[in-house]
């Protein structure tokens, strides 16, 4: 391993002990690693395909093949440029990187054109489960936001055996359809505006008319301070033109409120779920300071990780998008996460 990883591993090993009660010495750290400006490359290159379970998942790959493995995920609605200042640092560090397209989105597509398109978390992260096998990883630090921060929770929580350290953008995202149908109060709900859209064919029809604009619109929601550019905003949306990309994603929203049903392969993996089991695997919980999209506090979560555990508060207006607003600190996280490993 690289000296770099072996000196984040020191820094975080150093900090640990103190993190889980109040972690300030972190935060101040984590605030220094606030960079501007925020996004300095363009492209991953080739992108590779390979057929994983149900799909056939485009993925780009950064570092060497010998490297420890970082997989990557990103969510709704981004794509894999949300880590393409990300993976330049893991590599840099030895990693091996991965940076899947979920389904529904860029060159992932679905194998029958008979499978449900199915949104729930449980497929989600069967998905990525059936990318490690298909890629022959057996473990690596997983970190994501958004979906991709849920579905790496899923995996840390129920596959720890498969996940060597853990990144959650927003902490911990499991939830179930029993908790989702729960009343909020009415400041919380008004987050979830585009939820109740989805759950109408009103607002299925919308969004497939347009997505691009819907896309925009919930970027400068969710990221107020950040300020990207058309040309950084078009780069994503690409990959909103997958065919499957509408359906998906009303999916996952109706699923939540109960509204669609999933598919029965899943349901033990579902009661598991809504049990919110504990997360044992070293971990990072990160949040920005200026995130405008619907998230937890994290005093609410902290328990529900059992292991070396650490959250970090991002400061410098960062928003929903950390790993793209603030890829050093995000990168960093994923290696003192994993340790060294």
């Amino acid at each position: 391993m690289t000296q770099i990883i072996d000196q984040h591993r020191r820094q975080f090993l150093g900090v640990a002990a103190g993190t889980v009660a109040i972690g300030l010495g972190v935060i101040d750290l984590a605030r220094a690693e606030t960079e501007t400006p925020r996004s300095t490359n363009t492209s991953f290159g080739t992108i590779k395909q390979i057929n994983a379970g149900v799909l056939n998942v485009g993925y780009a790959e950064a570092g060497p093949a010998t490297g420890p493995v970082a997989v990557l995920l990103h969510g709704w609605p981004y794509d894999i440029h949300s880590f393409v200042d990300v993976a330049p640092i893991l590599a840099q560090a030895g990693y091996r990187v991965i940076i899947p397209y979920l389904r529904g989105y860029g060159s992932t597509h679905f194998l029958s054109s008979e499978t449900l398109r199915n949104g729930e978390p449980a497929a989600l992260a069967a998905d990525i489960i059936a990318l490690m096998d298909a890629l022959n990883i057996k473990k690596a630090a997983i970190a994501g936001f958004d979906w991709g921060a849920r579905t790496a929770d899923i995996i840390a929580a129920l596959w720890p055996e498969r996940c060597r350290a853990l990144v959650s953008v927003s902490g911990y995202l499991i939830s179930s359809q029993a908790a989702g149908n729960a009343p909020l109060p009415p400041a919380a709900e008004l987050q979830w505006w585009y939820q109740f859209y989805f759950a109408t064919e009103r607002g299925r029809a919308g969004y497939e008319k347009y997505t691009h604009d819907f896309a925009k619109l919930i970027w400068r929601l969710a990221s107020p301070q950040w300020k990207f550019d058309d040309a950084t905003f078009d780069r994503s949306a690409k990959a909103f033109e997958n065919k499957d990309h509408v359906a998906i994603t009303i999916h996952n929203y109706r699923w939540r409120l109960g509204l669609a049903k999933g598919e029965a392969k899943y349901e033990e993996i579902e009661k598991k779920l809504a049990a919110t089991p504990v997360i044992d695997v070293p971990t990072i919980t990160m949040e920005g300071d200026a995130n405008g999209a619907p998230h937890p506090d994290s005093g609410a979560y902290a328990k529900r990780f059992s292991g070396r555990y650490d959250y970090r508060l991002i400061t410098g207006g960062i928003g929903h998008n950390l790993p793209q607003e603030a890829p050093q600190a995000f990168a960093k996280a994923v290696i003192d996460a994993d340790g060294g490993a």
